[in-house]
C-alpha cells in the first residue's frame, strides 16, 4: 500500500477508536474537525438526534471574504474556530465535546480549538 494510503488508514483507525468513547448529546454536542491538505472543516453534531447543529469551513463565504491570498493555514483555522463558536452560540450551544478526528492536537487543529475557546465554547 502506498505511504499516503497507510497514513489515511491509520488516521481513520485512530478516529474510530476515539469515536467509540466520544458521543455528542443535545446538552453537550460533539465538535468534529476534519483537515484536508488545503482546507479545514468543523461541525457541531448532536449524535443523539443525528443532526448537525452548526458548521463552518475555510470554504465558507464569511471566511473567504477575510482571506485575501497568502495568509497561513493556521490563521485560517483560527477564523474557522471563531466562526463555528459564533454559530454554535446562536443555536444555544455553550459546551461541546472535542473530536479531533484522528488528527494530532497540533498546528491547525489546535489553532481552531483555541480560537473556539476564546469565543466562549467550553470543551
Amino acid at each position: 500500500m502506498p505511504k499516503s494510503g497507510m497514513r489515511k488508514a491509520r488516521r481513520q483507525m485512530r478516529h474510530r477508536r476515539v469515536r467509540r468513547k466520544i458521543f455528542g448529546t443535545s446538552e453537550r454536542p460533539r465538535m468534529s474537525v476534519f483537515r484536508s491538505s488545503n482546507h479545514i472543516y468543523a461541525q457541531v453534531i448532536d449524535d443523539s438526534e443525528g443532526h448537525t447543529v452548526a458548521a463552518a469551513s475555510s470554504l465558507d463565504p464569511a471566511i473567504r471574504g477575510q482571506v485575501n491570498g497568502g495568509i497561513p493555514k493556521s490563521d485560517v483555522s483560527a477564523l474557522v474556530g471563531k466562526l463555528i463558536a459564533e454559530r454554535a452560540a446562536l443555536k444555544g450551544v455553550t459546551s461541546v465535546v472535542f473530536d479531533r478526528g484522528g488528527f494530532r492536537y497540533h498546528g491547525r487543529t489546535k489553532a481552531l480549538a483555541d480560537a473556539a475557546r476564546e469565543e466562549g465554547l467550553v470543551f
